[in-house]
């Protein structure tokens, strides 16, 4: 699945994967400075083009669902942020967050990154 998406397609799906499902409507009234309405249908046929969405009617309404998870959606997202970013390297963008230039990590995040890496440790040792 293309990960090029436009801020308001994201938040689109953002709105989506929070609500499950939801009317042009609905998605226009959850959005940040909401566009007109026109625009958000034209968003998400732009999204239905995409693959990202689809629809069902419900009575005269077009209710849309998104087609992947999201927990796919993240990983497609975070495979293209390597490849177009970092060259690849999980290492690089690892340590964009931990040495601050993207975030501030608190003790606990830096503690649960840790307990994360020791997990992949283990995963690596087991199929070893």
């Amino acid at each position: 699945m293309p990960a090029t998406l436009s801020r308001r397609e994201r938040q689109i799906l953002d709105v989506l994967y929070r609500c499950g499902r939801a009317t042009a409507a609905e998605i226009r009234e959850a959005l940040p400075d909401p566009p007109s309405y026109s625009a958000v249908r034209a968003l998400l046929r732009i999204l239905e083009e995409k693959k990202h969405i689809r629809h069902h009617e419900d009575g005269p309404r077009y209710v849309y669902v998104p087609t992947v998870s999201q927990h796919r959606a993240r990983a497609d997202a975070v495979k293209h942020l390597l490849t177009t970013f970092f060259g690849g390297s999980a290492i690089d963008a690892a340590a964009a967050f931990v040495d601050g230039s993207a975030a501030k990590l608190t003790p606990e995040e830096l503690d649960q990154l840790q307990a994360r890496i020791e997990r992949a440790r283990q995963r690596g040792k087991e199929e070893r």
